[in-house]
């Protein structure tokens, strides 16, 4: 088990790591020109957390990360999706890591957390636009959740492997 001190340190990287990885994501234009459409590179991290850390804490960088995120260019707007897709996101990979890490990979997780990430955000798309009309979007906006699901689990098992090997969270 991580002492506290060296917890909070790695959490507030974490934090760190996932801005970054969501200010480079905002750099680079998405190939399809779909609302909502995004690699969705920060959710490495919320992985990564799952995995080393607690729900409790997966969902503060979460939540941290959408505050700075939205404060450094994403808007009101910007946050409420963010939030929305981060929050749903990261209560179905925590389950599926906690509950059923023996029947799904890390991608596996990775694509559930994208796919529901995308239904929160096209859900809160409807309630704040007041208008059905945007759910035609789900069924692209789910198939890119299983591309880039699939991208960002690699990535996440990557990372886990890499942490474990340098023993930096033990």
């Amino acid at each position: 088990m991580v002492n506290n001190t060296k917890r909070i340190v790695i959490l507030g990287l974490m934090v760190a790591l996932a801005l970054v990885l969501s200010i480079i994501e905002s750099w680079f234009p998405v190939p399809l020109p779909i609302p909502g459409v995004k690699l969705g590179l920060a959710n490495i991290i919320t992985i990564t957390v799952i995995i080393f850390f607690d729900f409790k804490d997966a969902i503060s960088v979460v939540f941290i990360r959408c505050i700075l995120a939205s404060i450094f260019g994403g808007g009101v707007t910007g946050f409420l999706f963010s939030i929305s897709g981060g929050i749903l996101s990261t209560v179905v990979m925590n389950i599926l890591y906690k509950k059923g890490s023996k029947l799904f990979s890390t991608i596996g997780i990775s694509i559930a957390g994208a796919v529901s990430h995308n239904i929160a955000q096209i859900m809160t798309a409807g309630f704040i636009m007041r208008d059905s009309a945007v759910y035609v979007l789900l069924p692209l906006l789910l198939l890119s959740g299983l591309v880039m699901g699939l991208f960002v689990g690699l990535c996440s098992g990557f990372l886990e492997k890499a942490i474990r090997a340098a023993k930096i969270i033990t």
